[in-house]
């Protein structure tokens, strides 16, 4: 079973909607914090910092914290400067990068 906790703020304040933030938004969003605070993820920003580092460049299409397989991983959309949209897989307790799909 595949649990996506979407989190949509960082899309939305890029485009400026913020009060076009859903009601689900809100729940996953308190849901990640939540297992931030028990030190079970790293938190969003953490992982996109490294990410940054590591692949400078591109935007940030769209951003997850998804629940598969017994564990929790951020799931980074991102637009390379080559046109290309790639898919970034990190192991959000420990912020290893896992997989790099094309999309």
């Amino acid at each position: 079973m595949r649990r996506s906790l979407k989190l949509v703020a960082i899309a939305l304040l890029a485009t400026g909607l913020c009060a076009a933030v859903p009601v689900l938004a809100d729940r996953d969003h308190d849901k990640a914090r939540q297992l931030r605070g028990a030190g079970q993820i790293l938190s969003l920003e953490t992982i996109i910092a490294n990410h940054r580092r590591q692949h400078p460049g591109g935007q940030l299409l769209e951003a997850e914290l998804e629940f598969e397989r017994d564990r929790y991983v951020y799931e980074l959309k991102m637009l390379g400067d080559d046109g290309v949209v790639r898919e970034f897989e990190y192991d959000a307790r420990s912020g290893e990068l896992w997989r790099v799909k094309r999309d």
